[in-house]
Order: structure tokens, then C-alpha cells, then sequence
């Protein structure tokens, strides 16, 4: 049994119809939706080994362990390959190659990005910024971005805001007021993001996104695994850099249209998290992404418990559906099961909403989109069991794996060049080799003409980097960054 063939990426059996993810619409986004336990992580799974057969690189988040089992060949036991044998076919256990990510370095290579990169706003986002907060880290953005300070890592963010702070009145007058009751907020809300183990993630060498849109000799997809089960810890953390990833899928990759096959299939688990108290702006953001990142090649499929998760209009936008049963106890799940049946094209032979409730594991309500774009009526269908493993990797099949990964030894060292923390730091000790000596007592004598060209005293350090700045500004050099649109850095 092979997860893919000519007509797209088999999900499974709806009645006597064989459905298929069409590889020219799985651009088009997707929903994996379901209560704990009913199957999504399996039915991930097939979607992820599937799309990789045919040769698109995949990127996941493994919140749970379960999704590692992937790479390595399956088990099948009696059930599954009594399900297999239902829809007429036969299992080969066979892994897909892999490549395991982690953001603390510990299941994964590294991934890291600089702060530069993240840029204000998805850092504001990630620290629970109050618009006044997220204000003024913008202000310490531009103020480094214009000096050309590089914001490489948290020490390099830490010492450009103890900079703003000692020039506030300075800074100030130029970008309006800069509170230092709200820098000394950023700057522990930034001790408690080092405090979760966030630090390593910031800094170099940055992630190549190339990295994750490989394919292996045999022409099959690398599927990246982001190790999320201690990441999920910080919801925030976690959420902010699946979006900022997004966001830089989107300014990097050019224009392709509808091609053959994506260029990348994203899937975002406990998809809820990214717009869980999320501000309107920022909402309004992810959903342009969302919309136009498929003419970048890309599919973005959500995986969470409730359709009603997702906001009505990012959810407007997925086209394949995959619903796994959702249980209604309460008025709010009530609602939730409404929004789920309605989202589907109706089929006259079932009611959705009781179908939804009746679904046992490995089942599923699917619709899929067909060769004009546009959504099947909805099958009841028994989802296809994997080729690969139910259930984690070990760790030493992880290690294993790592030691042959394609990425080997590109991220596993930090680099730290020359940046604003070390900047600062030689312009502090120069403005203090500078300064006169103190004197034990004043000397009587004639009091010193005023020199003209000495300026009457010297420049203090904060004085000095103002005028610079000033001057950047006005004469607008070209120092300035560009940022796309979720304000991330924009490579030129």
C-alpha cells in the first residue's frame, strides 16, 4: 500500500468511494479537527507520510511524541490490517525520512531565529505586551534598526533597551514619549521568557528555511517533526513562533500560483493557541497570510478540537476538511458540533451533527476539494491506517536518525558576532577612556577660556548616539530596515 499515487494522497474509504487529497488543491489549506483521542494525530500522520511519497517536504508539530513514529517502518497489528483489508488493501510498513527539530536543542536540532527577525510586533505578542509596552519596543526597534545595532539575541534586545532608558528624554523627543516604568516592564517580562528556556532559541546561525523543503534521493519529501511536547508548556512561545515561520514562508518564497503539487505542507496542531486572545489586528494579519500564502505554494492545514476554534474567516479559507467525532455535553459544545456540521457540504443521507457525535476512532467525516476547486459533499469514511509506526520514535531511534540527518552539524553550534550588546558595551568603555580624570581638589586658577571648537564640554555617550541617530534619520542612508507585514525582518 502506498500513501500516494496519481490521484493525490489517499485518506480513506467513504462508503464505496475511495477519497484522495488532490495534490493541486492541498495548497487550498485544510482542517483536521476532533475531541482528544478520536484519531487526529493518526490521521496527521497519513496526511504528513502521504504528501511526503509524493514528494512535498512537510513541517509538523509533535505536541504530543505520538507523530515521531513516523519515521519509522509500522507494526500493523490485527486491526489495522483487518481495516486495511475492508478497503482492498494491504499495508508495507515503511517510514518516511525525517528530520526532528526542537527549539531547546534537546529532541532536535536547534532552531533558532534573531530578534531582529521576529521583529516587534510577534515579540510583543510572545511577552504579552499591552499596546503601550508594545509601543515602546517598537521605538527600541527603530532606534536600532536606524544606528544599525543588530538585534541578534536577548542579550542584544536587553542592552538596546537599557540604552532607550538612559536616553529616554533624548529618544523621546524624537518618537514621542518613552516610559520608563514600561522599558522596566519589557525587560522582565523578557527575564521570564529567558526563564522558560526561550533564550537559546533566539540567535545564530538563524534557520534556513531551504532547510525545510528537502526532498531525499528517492525523491520523497522530508517530513520535519517539531518536538512541542515541553514547548506546549508556553503556549505563547509556542504559537508566536509557528506563526512567525508562517510569516516567513510568506516573505520568502516567490509567487508560483495553483502548481502541481505544494511546495511545502505546513501543519499547525492545537491551532486554537493562535488566536486565543489574540488582538483584532493581528488577527487580521494571520488571516491575509493564510489567504495568500497558497499562491506561495504552500498548504496550511489547522489541527484542533473545534471548527469554532478557528475564526470564521481563516476558517473560510480551508478546503479540505477532515472531522473526527466531537462530543456535546454543554450549550458551548452544542454550538461547537452546529458550526462543525454546517461548515460541510451537506449529504442527503445523513444528518451531519448526528453523524459527527456517532464517529468512532479512525473515522471521519471528509470533504475534500475536487479537480474545479470546489468542496465534495460530505462522506462518512474510515481513514486509511499508516505505514508507519503508531506511537513515538524511542530515543535512540531519534539519535540515530540525527546522526544522519541532512542538517548535521549546521545548527547544533551558537555563533555570537559582533552585535548591539557588544557594540554598546566598547562605546560605553570608549566615552569612559575618554572622560577626564577625577581631580582630588579644585586648583586655583585662571578660569579657562572657552574653546569653540571643543563644544565647551565633551559629548556624553547618550548625546552623541542621539545626534547620530538624528542624522540617520534625516539623511535616510538606506540603514533602514524593511519589515513584511507581521513586521518580521524583509530580506532585500
Amino acid at each position: 500500500m502506498t500513501a500516494s499515487g496519481a490521484d493525490g494522497v489517499l485518506v480513506g474509504l467513504g462508503g464505496e468511494e475511495t477519497l484522495f487529497l488532490r495534490l493541486d488543491r492541498a495548497n487550498r489549506h485544510g482542517l483536521v479537527a476532533g475531541a482528544t483521542g478520536t484519531g487526529k494525530t493518526v490521521t496527521l500522520q497519513i496526511l504528513a507520510q502521504g504528501l511526503s511519497d509524493a514528494g512535498v517536504p512537510v513541517f509538523a508539530a509533535d505536541v504530543k511524541g505520538d507523530l515521531s513514529g513516523v519515521a519509522m517502518a509500522g507494526a500493523p497489528n490485527e486491526k489495522l490490517i483487518a481495516r486495511a483489508a475492508k478497503m482492498g488493501l494491504e499495508i508495507a510498513p515503511l517510514g518516511a525520512p525525517t528530520v526532528f527539530w526542537d527549539l531547546f536543542g534537546e529532541q532536535g536540532h536547534p532552531i533558532r531565529a534573531t530578534v531582529s527577525e521576529m521583529g516587534p510586533l510577534l515579540l510583543s505578542r510572545m511577552l504579552e505586551l499591552n499596546d503601550v509596552q508594545e509601543g515602546v519596543l517598537t521605538v527600541a526597534f527603530r532606534v536600532a534598526d536606524e544606528e544599525g545595532l543588530l538585534l541578534l539575541d536577548l542579550k542584544d534586545l536587553q542592552a538596546v533597551l537599557g540604552f532607550v532608558g538612559d536616553n529616554a528624554a533624548n529618544i523621546s523627543a524624537r518618537y514621542g514619549a518613552v516610559a520608563k516604568t514600561s522599558l522596566a516592564a519589557i525587560r522582565r517580562k523578557l527575564l521570564v521568557l529567558e526563564d522558560q528556556g526561550a533564550a537559546g532559541f533566539f540567535g545564530e546561525p538563524a534557520l534556513a528555511l531551504s532547510d525545510l523543503m528537502r526532498v531525499d534521493g528517492s525523491g520523497r519529501g522530508h517530513v520535519n517533526i517539531l518536538a512541542a511536547d515541553r514547548l506546549i508548556n508556553s503556549p505563547r512561545l509556542y504559537a508566536t513562533f509557528l506563526l512567525w515561520l508562517l510569516s516567513e514562508l510568506f516573505e520568502e518564497l516567490p509567487e508560483v500560483g495553483d502548481p502541481e503539487k505544494p511546495r511545502l505542507a505546513f501543519f499547525f496542531d492545537e491551532a486554537h493557541l493562535l488566536f486565543r486572545d489574540a488582538p483584532k489586528g493581528l488577527l487580521e494579519k494571520v488571516e491575509q497570510v493564510v489567504r495568500l500564502i497558497r499562491s506561495k505554494g504552500v498548504g496550511v492545514y489547522f489541527v484542533t478540537q473545534n471548527p469554532a476554534d478557528i475564526p470564521d474567516s481563516v476558517l473560510g479559507q480551508l478546503g479540505n476538511r477532515i472531522q473526527h467525532a466531537l462530543r456535546a455535553y454543554t450549550p458551548a459544545d452544542q454550538k461547537g458540533l452546529r458550526a462543525a456540521a454546517q461548515s460541510f457540504r451537506a449529504n442527503p443521507d445523513f444528518d451531519t451533527a448526528e453523524a459527527i457525535q456517532g464517529l468512532g476512532v479512525g473515522e471521519a467525516l471528509v470533504s475534500l476539494l475536487d479537480e474545479k476547486g470546489a468542496p465534495c459533499v460530505v462522506q462518512k469514511t474510515l481513514i486509511r491506517p499508516p505505514a508507519s509506526r503508531l506511537g513515538p520514535a524511542t530515543t535512540a531511534e531519534r539519535s540515530a536518525l540525527m546522526a544522519q540527518s541532512p542538517v548535521r552539524g549546521l545548527y547544533d553550534e551558537v555563533k555570537d558576532r559582533d552585535s548591539a550588546h557588544e557594540r554598546l558595551q566598547a562605546r560605553a568603555a570608549e566615552s569612559a577612556a575618554a572622560a577626564p580624570p577625577a581631580k582630588a581638589a579644585p586648583e586655583p586658577r585662571e578660569p579657562a577660556r572657552r574653546s569653540r571648537s571643543s563644544g565647551g564640554s565633551r559629548q556624553s555617550l547618550g548625546e552623541a548616539f542621539t545626534k547620530s541617530v538624528l542624522r540617520t534619520v534625516g539623511s535616510q542612508i538606506g540603514r533602514e530596515i524593511v519589515r513584511g507585514m507581521l513586521g518580521g525582518l524583509r530580506r532585500r
